[in-house]
């Protein structure tokens, strides 16, 4: 099945030019763009896309308050890819905040835009582990808004989705968190995909988050070193 995708974007030219990008690849279908957040939250919720690639600044709406209402609407599973100008720019954690799974440079090549979609779609991290640890230190220094609650882990989380979630929140691929538990590479996807079913969480990105809101992971902290299994036992 082809990944569906809607744009949102002010600028006309960048929506042309990313559909004509997404457009020309076999699994993936473009179902529509708009000019602005309100719009762009109209288009999702009439077309069901399964990403969306969302701007920041535009009128009407802007694309942060567009992704919190994506993300909040749960006849929606839409996973936001946010569209920034600047590396890093102090808008991407806002949007992280919101619900967004990701974020990508508006001067990406092309075929990095069409691996990002197939990416986000899929449910993975897009950021690399270097990027992930800058973003969301930042984020976690940020002062929290007067009004949020601060949230808290699941009770039920055991010892190892508890570690699985500390190695994911230091930006580890599923091969690095395998390597960090002594487990195999298919049991520590097992592990990643459970404890995103028990946080709630739609992706690896909102996985961290939770894991840097909580106090799991702190930033600047290193990685706790975890001793590997007695022989014979089983920590998987």
């Amino acid at each position: 099945m082809s990944i569906r995708v809607a744009i949102v974007d002010d600028q006309a030219l960048m929506r042309d030019g990313f559909s004509m990008i997404l457009d020309a690849q076999p699994d993936i279908e473009v179902v529509g763009d708009a000019g602005d957040g309100r719009l762009g939250v109209e288009l999702c919720r009439r077309t069901r896309p399964d990403v969306v690639l969302m701007d920041i600044r535009m009128p009407a709406l802007d694309g942060i308050e567009a992704t919190r209402l994506i993300a909040a609407d749960p006849d929606l599973q839409t996973k936001v890819l946010v569209l920034t100008t600047f590396d890093l720019d102090e808008y991407v954690y806002s949007a992280l905040r919101a619900g967004a799974s990701g974020y990508l440079l508006k001067d990406t090549p092309a075929k990095e835009l069409v691996t990002a979609v197939r990416v986000i779609a899929q449910g993975e991290a897009l950021l690399s582990p270097s990027v992930t640890r800058r973003l969301i230190e930042h984020f976690a220094n940020e002062p929290a808004e007067p009004a949020a609650v601060a949230p808290s882990l699941p009770d039920d989380l055991t010892d190892r989705e508890r570690e699985a979630l500390e190695l994911l929140a230091h930006g580890l691929s599923n091969r690095e968190i395998a390597a960090g538990m002594y487990i195999g590479e298919a049991t520590a996807k097992t592990h990643v995909s459970r404890l995103l079913t028990k946080l709630g969480v739609r992706d690896r990105v909102q996985a961290v988050v939770l894991a840097y809101e909580t106090g799991l992971v702190r930033p600047g902290a290193g990685i706790k070193s975890h001793d590997p299994p007695m022989p014979g036992g089983n920590r998987g």
